[in-house]
């Protein structure tokens, strides 16, 4: 099997890669993922789940303000936009500015495995086809890691 390697020296196999990318162009150019994968509900359920699991989580529970409900709007609107859909977050918010918003709050190894834990378990919940969680799990994990500044 063939690899390719990304920048932090991980092997991808270089077919699904590919394939991924040849899905996720081809349902771009016809459907978005916000689209395919249901709209606002489907992206309100992801993030209901992954707060309510970082609620209890003792890793996590720290780094965020007691508003609960704010922080999954936000999560929801991020994730709507960022997929395809409304861009209700740029409009209240201004640019993502992700790694600047997430600055002031530690995040090691730790904090980010904690986050991808309950980030994949609320994916997971949603029974998507292979190509759209990894499609999902992609963004996820190369996002968890930009944000580690520990």
């Amino acid at each position: 099997m063939r690899f390719a390697r990304s920048i932090n020296g991980s092997k991808w196999r270089v077919a699904p890669l590919i394939q991924l990318l040849t899905l996720k162009s081809k349902l771009l150019t016809s459907m978005s993922i916000y689209e395919l994968v249901g709209g606002e509900a489907t992206f309100a359920r992801i993030a209901d789940n992954f707060y309510n699991a970082v609620q209890e989580d003792e890793v996590l529970r720290p780094l965020y303000p007691g508003d609960w409900d704010e922080s999954k709007r936000t999560l929801k609107l991020f994730l709507m936009q960022y997929f395809g859909g409304p861009g209700a977050y740029s409009e209240e918010r201004g640019h993502p500015r992700l790694r600047m918003r997430h600055g002031p709050f530690t995040i090691g190894q730790a904090e980010r495995d904690a986050w991808m834990k309950h980030m994949q378990a609320a994916i997971e919940a949603e029974n998507f086809p292979p190509e759209l969680h990894a499609l999902f799990m992609d963004y996820f994990e190369r996002t968890a890691t930009f944000m580690m500044n520990r």
